[in-house]
C-alpha cells in the first residue's frame, strides 16, 4: 500500500464529537420553530419537547449500540446494510439522504432571510451564495477546521442562551403568580397536538445521528462515539426544554404572537427590547452557519461511504482529495445542491428532512434487534431488555411519529424512494445480484480508494 494513499484521519476526541453534534443540532434551533411548534401543541411546547426527547433517547441508545459494532462511517446506512441486508441498507441510506442532503438548505435559507431583514438592500440570494462558498471551502480544507469552528459556534450559541435564561429568571423573580407546570399543560390535555409538534421537533435532534458519520475520524470510535451520541441527545433535549419553558413563562399567550414564524422575537423584545432581538438574529445566523458547516461535512462522508463500496459511482463519490484527505468532490456536489436554497422554501425542504430522518431512526432501532437478538442469538433476560425491549420501544415511537407527518412529506419521500429503487435496480442488474457491501477493514478500503 502506498504511503501517499489518502485516507480519513483519526484526529477527533470526545469533546470534538460532542461539539460537532451540538453544532449540527444547533442549540438555538428551538427558537426558530418556537411559534409554529407552540401553536401546534396548544401552548404545550415543553411537553412536545419531552415526548421528542424520550423517543430520541431510545433511538440514540440504538445508535450507540450499533456504533460499537460497526466503527466505519455511513451511519444508519451501514447499520441497516449489515443487519437488515444490503438491499434494505441501500434504501435506508438513500432515504437518509433526504435529511442529510437537504438540511444545509434550511440553514442557508435561514441565513438569507434574517440577513435580508437586517440589510434589505442586499437580496437574500447574495447572502446564501456567499455563505455557501465559505462553508464549502472550509469543509474541503479538512475536518479539523470544522471542529475548531464548531467550538466557537457552539460557544456563541450557549452564551446567548445563558443570557436568555438569566434575563428570563430575572423577569420571573418575585412574581407571585408563577405556575411552573403551566408550560406543560397549556390550554388543555389533548395528546394529539403534542404528538404532532413532537414529530416536527425530531428533526431538531439530528446532531446525534450526524456524530456516527465521523466514526472513521474518531481516535477511539467504539468508546467515544456512543458516549457522544447520548451526550448530544441529552444536552440538546435539556437545552430545548429549558428554552421552551422560559419562553412560555415570559410570554404565555401564544395567541398574541406578532408573527408565528418569528415568535421568538416577541419573547426577546419582552425581555430586552430590540437589542436582545438583534442578538437573537445574530445567534440564529451563527447557529445556521454551524449547522450548515457540520451537515455538509456529514453528508459528504455518507456519499463517500456509499461510493467507495460501489453503491454509487466510485470514481466520483468514493475518492478522497490527495491534498486535504477529505471527500472534496462530494463536498462540492453538496454545495451545488444547496444552491437550491435560493429557489425553495423552508416548508418544502422540511418535508424532505422529516421523512428521511424518521425512516433512518426506525431502521437503526430495528437493526439492533436483528443484529443482537436474531443474528447473534443474545437472548438472556438482560439481553432481551437491552437489545429487544429498549430498541423496540424506540422503533414504536419513531414509527408513530413518522405516521404523524404531513401528506406532502409522504409524497416527496415516496418519489425519492422510487428514484432510489431505480438506482438499486441498476447497480444490481435488475435485482439479480446483491448490491456491493462495505468492507470495514481500513487497509482494504485505502487500497480500494487508491485503485
Amino acid at each position: 500500500m502506498s504511503k501517499t494513499t489518502p485516507r480519513l484521519e483519526r484526529v477527533l476526541k470526545l469533546p470534538h464529537l460532542v461539539l460537532f453534534g451540538l453544532a449540527y443540532l444547533v442549540p438555538t434551533t428551538i427558537l426558530t420553530v418556537y411559534g409554529v411548534a407552540t401553536a401546534l401543541s396548544g401552548g404545550r411546547l415543553p411537553s412536545a419537547v419531552l415526548v421528542a426527547l424520550v423517543a430520541m433517547l431510545f433511538t440514540a441508545y440504538s445508535y450507540g449500540r450499533m456504533s460499537r459494532v460497526y466503527t466505519s462511517t455511513g451511519s444508519a446506512y451501514v447499520y441497516a446494510q449489515k443487519s437488515l441486508g444490503p438491499r434494505t441498507g441501500f434504501m435506508v441510506g438513500w432515504t437518509m439522504m433526504l435529511d442529510y442532503l437537504f438540511l444545509p438548505l434550511i440553514n442557508y435559507i435561514t441565513i438569507g432571510l434574517y440577513l435580508n431583514a437586517q440589510f434589505p438592500s442586499v437580496p437574500d440570494w447574495v447572502w446564501i451564495i456567499a455563505f455557501l462558498v465559505v462553508i464549502t471551502t472550509l469543509n474541503v480544507r479538512g475536518i479539523q477546521i470544522v471542529a475548531r469552528a464548531n467550538t466557537f459556534i457552539v460557544g456563541a450559541q450557549v452564551a446567548f442562551l445563558l443570557l436568555f435564561f438569566a434575563l428570563s429568571a430575572r423577569h420571573l423573580f418575585g412574581q407571585a403568580d408563577i405556575h411552573p407546570l403551566a408550560p406543560f399543560v397549556g390550554t388543555g390535555l389533548e395528546i394529539l397536538p403534542v404528538i404532532a409538534a413532537a414529530a416536527i421537533l425530531t428533526e431538531s435532534f439530528l446532531g446525534f445521528d450526524a456524530v456516527t458519520t465521523l466514526s472513521e475520524e474518531a481516535e477511539n470510535p467504539s468508546r467515544d462515539v456512543p458516549r457522544a451520541i447520548m451526550l448530544v441527545t441529552l444536552l440538546g433535549g435539556l437545552i430545548f426544554l429549558a428554552a421552551s419553558w422560559f419562553g412560555h413563562m415570559v410570554f404565555p399567550d401564544h395567541g398574541r404572537f406578532t408573527d408565528v414564524d418569528a415568535a421568538a422575537l416577541d419573547i426577546m423584545r419582552a425581555l430586552g427590547g430590540d437589542l436582545l432581538a438583534a442578538l437573537l438574529t445574530t445567534a440564529l445566523i451563527i447557529g445556521s452557519f454551524g449547522s450548515a458547516l457540520s451537515s455538509q461535512a456529514s453528508v459528504s462522508r455518507v456519499l463517500y461511504a456509499m461510493g467507495r463500496d460501489g453503491t454509487l459511482p466510485q470514481r466520483l463519490f468514493g475518492r478522497l482529495s490527495p491534498r486535504f484527505s477529505t471527500p472534496a468532490a462530494n463536498i462540492v456536489l453538496v454545495g451545488a445542491v444547496s444552491v437550491g436554497a435560493v429557489f425553495l422554501d423552508i416548508e418544502t425542504v422540511a418535508s424532505f428532512i422529516s421523512f428521511g430522518a424518521l425512516v433512518a431512526f426506525s431502521a437503526v432501532n430495528l437493526s439492533v434487534i436483528c443484529h443482537f437478538v436474531v443474528r447473534e442469538r443474545m437472548r438472556t433476560r438482560a439481553d432481551l431488555v437491552r437489545y429487544g425491549l429498549v430498541p423496540g420501544v424506540g422503533l414504536a415511537l419513531t414509527v408513530y411519529l413518522w405516521t404523524n407527518l404531513s401528506g406532502l412529506a409522504f409524497a416527496i419521500g415516496g418519489v425519492w424512494a422510487l428514484v432510489g429503487l431505480v438506482q438499486l435496480a441498476y447497480v444490481t442488474q435488475g435485482f439479480r445480484r446483491p448490491p456491493p457491501e462495505m468492507d470495514f477493514d481500513e487497509r482494504t478500503l485505502a487500497e480500494r480508494v487508491e485503485a
